[in-house]
């Protein structure tokens, strides 16, 4: 399928033109740094979009009606805008691949978006998340998790679900400890806990059982001295540990 792409990318805009929310061949809309602040209910008419970019702009919310877009299966860009919270109907978007929230304010995540069945990646970084919803281990496709600067102090036991995982980012959180919750997860290769208030590392890294495609743990600007033991055990598994 031809996509029919409409790109406005950095061209300044008081409000994106009423036309174009009667544009429903489109399947690429991109208004990405156009500095609008706000996104009418028209936007729900366009249901052939596969790809929509909203980043850098000024959003203070964005309206149910994007939850109409339910073809959008490729890319939804939401950051570096001023989102306080997303709609429940974003969980509608089930056929969505790659969803980008980070650099907002968001405070929690809506608990439909456990229902976005077809994630691959979610990045959220740089929000004032304190917690993550149970629903979030609902997303059995997830191969992609991007949490960096957030206020996270544990994470929910429903993670343990996320079993095609390999790359979950919790850089610049709020963690005492390696969350247990990822011990059984096959596939993950790489967990940054870089610069979170970890002082010391749980028995259950050196067991044979415990991520066992874990390449690589970054541990830096934390306060904490792995073992002589488990930086054997770990390494004796190809996992390269930096602390």
């Amino acid at each position: 399928m031809t996509d029919v792409t409409l790109n406005l990318w950095r061209q300044p805009l008081a409000e994106v033109p009423a036309e174009v929310w009667e544009r429903t061949d489109l399947t690429v809309l991109i208004l990405a740094d156009t500095g609008i602040s706000e996104l009418p209910a028209g936007i729900g008419r366009l249901t052939a979009l596969r790809t929509l970019d909203l980043g850098h702009n000024k959003l203070a919310e964005v309206p149910a009606e994007l939850g109409d877009l339910t073809g959008l299966g490729d890319f939804l860009y939401l950051h570096d805008n001023e989102l306080t919270t997303l709609p429940d109907a974003i969980g509608r978007l089930t056929a969505l691949r790659y969803l980008n929230v980070g650099e907002n304010r968001l405070t929690e995540l809506p608990v439909t978006i456990g229902e976005m069945a077809s994630l691959v990646e979610l990045r959220a970084q740089h929000n004032r998340l304190g917690a993550l919803p149970e629903e979030l281990g609902k997303l059995a496709a997830l191969r992609e998790l991007w949490l960096r600067g957030n206020e996270l102090t544990e994470l929910p036991d429903s993670l343990a679900g996320l079993t095609e995982l390999r790359e979950l980012e919790l850089r610049e959180n709020a963690l005492t400890e390696v969350p247990s919750v990822l011990a059984g997860l096959p596939l993950l290769r790489r967990l940054d806990l870089r610069g979170n208030r970890i002082a010391e590392l749980p028995h259950w890294l050196a067991e044979p059982g415990a991520l066992p495609a874990l390449e690589k743990l970054d541990l830096r600007w934390n306060d904490v001295r792995p073992s002589a033991r488990l930086l054997d055990a770990l390494g004796a598994r190809g996992c390269v540990v930096l602390h």
